[in-house]
């Protein structure tokens, strides 16, 4: 066991479960907590501690990672009555990889400072298969001393792992992030119904044009399950909704415009209230499709 001491991982969901079994796999000792206790009981037959609460879990670690839906759930889990702050010791260290508005993760780590606890921001890309594999995209905010001391336990959950600045910067990068593949979706999502109206196998258009500039990761994650009509969640619509919320609020605050963003979000509102928020966010060519009275698949 290293210096780190027990490791408190609070919300095990989609993507909580797989990072905290990673760490699991790397012989780091969990305290676990989450609402929901199916994912509690599951991990702790795999050798971690259950916590009650995250007063709970914070009390017995020297290390508290979070990974929640969005930043009511952080500030709940961390300042509410039976919080974080509440059980962590002075000393203790917070790593935040939810994705959440920004100015939240500020406001947070300014709370927690007050108790002599220090806070880091780190949201990830990649999705439910790179929380998994161990190959998440990890973007950091915080002092960069702190950083370098947890970077390998980061580096335990994703194959990059990128100190963007100070604290809440993590979560801009991930805003950032958030608006490129929404965008990029829709793109997709445009290109291969203009290939299947045409008359033009959207498979082989994906395969030619894949090589090129408009080649990306979005167009060989998604353009595949939008033509193999596979829409199970690696990343729901749900979240996606939720992000570019934040992205969206962070934006008013900033005074930025960003009109291509508020279309995109129309959009996964769309789908939600279609009642297709738990699925892939590749589902977005569904809104296209329903336009055009027109599906894209195989020939």
């Amino acid at each position: 066991m290293t210096a780190t001491g027990k490791i408190g991982f609070i919300g095990l969901g989609i993507m909580g479960k797989p990072m905290a079994r990673n760490l699991m796999k790397a012989n780091y000792q969990l305290i676990v907590y989450d609402i929901n206790r199916a994912p509690v009981e599951e991990l702790a037959k795999e050798g971690a501690a259950l916590a009650a609460s995250p007063r709970e879990a914070a009390s017995e670690a020297t290390l508290v990672i979070t990974m929640l839906p969005n930043s009511p759930h952080v500030r709940e889990v961390l300042l509410g009555k039976n919080g974080v702050i509440h059980g962590a010791k002075p000393g203790t260290t917070v790593i935040d990889m939810s994705s959440i508005a920004p100015l939240v993760s500020r406001e947070m780590e300014a709370a927690l400072r007050e108790k002599g606890v220090a806070m880091l921001d780190a949201p990830v890309s990649g999705g439910e298969p790179g929380a998994v594999a161990g190959t998440l995209s990890i973007m950091v905010g915080g002092d960069r001393e702190l950083f370098q001391r947890y970077r390998d336990i980061l580096g335990r959950m994703g194959k990059s792992v990128v100190h963007v600045g100070p604290i809440g910067s993590g979560n801009v990068a991930k805003l950032s992030n958030q608006i490129i593949v929404a965008l990029n979706i829709a793109a997709v999502s445009e290109a291969l119904l203009l290939a299947e109206k045409a008359g033009v196998s959207p498979r082989v258009v994906y395969e030619a044009i894949r090589g090129g500039l408009a080649g990306s990761n979005v167009l060989d994650a998604k353009a595949p399950m939008m033509i193999e009509r596979r829409f199970a969640p690696g990343f729901k619509i749900d979240l996606h909704a939720k992000d570019l919320g934040n992205v969206l609020e962070t934006s008013r605050q900033l005074n930025v415009p960003l009109p291509l963003t508020a279309l995109a979000m129309e959009i996964l509102q769309s789908l939600q209230a279609s009642g297709l928020g738990s699925e892939d966010h590749s589902a977005i060519v569904k809104f296209y499709e329903k336009m055009a009275g027109i599906e894209v698949g195989e020939e």
